[in-house]
């Protein structure tokens, strides 16, 4: 924990920063997840061209990086989508769901001209630890 009690959170499971950034930061209860795109950690390259693909691998670096924390999907109370095609939105709502079952978090979808390396959505959160 660094001297003005926050801890960077880091694991293998997920992508590294491709930026000046942290893949989350726990400040006393509250995990702050940085927006994970659809790169796979174990090779580094981006999923394209499968939306459904793109989604599931986004929520999994979500949740490897909630689970680095100590938590699970189930503490997370906040997330931010940024989608490049909100036709996609009810696909993204399905996918979504699977992961979701017990807690809903708050939530919001916004549709954007485009992401970091092009990628076709990319997911923010917010967890509660305690």
């Amino acid at each position: 924990m660094g001297d003005n009690g926050v801890e960077i959170i880091y694991t293998e499971k997920a992508p590294r920063p491709v930026g000046p950034y942290s893949q989350a930061i726990k400040a006393g209860c509250f995990l702050f997840i940085a927006g994970q795109i659809p790169l796979d950690p174990e090779n580094g390259e981006l999923v394209k061209d499968d939306f459904e693909k793109a989604s599931r691998r986004a929520i999994e670096n979500l949740k490897a990086i909630v689970e680095a924390a100590g938590g699970t999907l189930d503490n997370i109370v906040k997330v931010t989508v940024y989608i490049r095609d909100i036709s996609k939105f009810s696909e993204f709502n399905k996918i979504y769901a699977e992961y979701f079952k017990h807690t809903k978090p708050a939530r919001a979808v916004i549709e954007v001209s485009n992401l970091p390396l092009n990628a076709e959505v990319e997911i923010e959160a917010i967890a509660y630890l305690c």
